[in-house]
């Protein structure tokens, strides 16, 4: 990743039909998110990402502060959750399961009330 001091770096991945696909991370930014939420309409999917900044247990308002909206077609969306899932399945193979709160895993009420870009209801990936 480049920080402006970095020299910027390409690195290149060749796929097996010979073409070879080059990473270059010279406009890259780097942010936290530990909250996201998804969107989508037939031609695209909306991805947020932002931090809980309710830190204290049992609010009963939780604030959530979005930062980035990823929006990208279906195909790219489905690429993404072939990589999500591969590179998740590897960590708990390697670290053990990750466990959500049973909430939050079933889409609890702030996943149901969510609003996407669009002033409609969020839609489960």
């Amino acid at each position: 990743m480049s920080n402006g001091s970095e020299p910027t770096r390409v690195q290149s991945t060749k796929t097996g039909d010979g073409t070879i696909i080059e990473w270059d991370d010279s406009e890259m930014e780097s942010s936290y998110a530990n909250i996201s939420n998804v969107a989508s309409t037939r031609e695209e999917v909306s991805v947020f990402f932002g931090t809980n900044e309710t830190w204290k247990a049992g609010e009963k308002i939780v604030r959530v502060k979005l930062k980035h909206r990823i929006v990208m077609n279906p195909f790219a969306a489905k690429r993404l959750h072939l990589l999500l899932s591969n590179i998740l399945a590897e960590h708990e193979k390697r670290f053990g399961e990750v466990r959500l709160d049973p909430v939050a895993a079933k889409g609890g009420k702030a996943a149901k009330s969510a609003k996407g870009a669009n002033g409609e209801p969020a839609k489960k990936a």
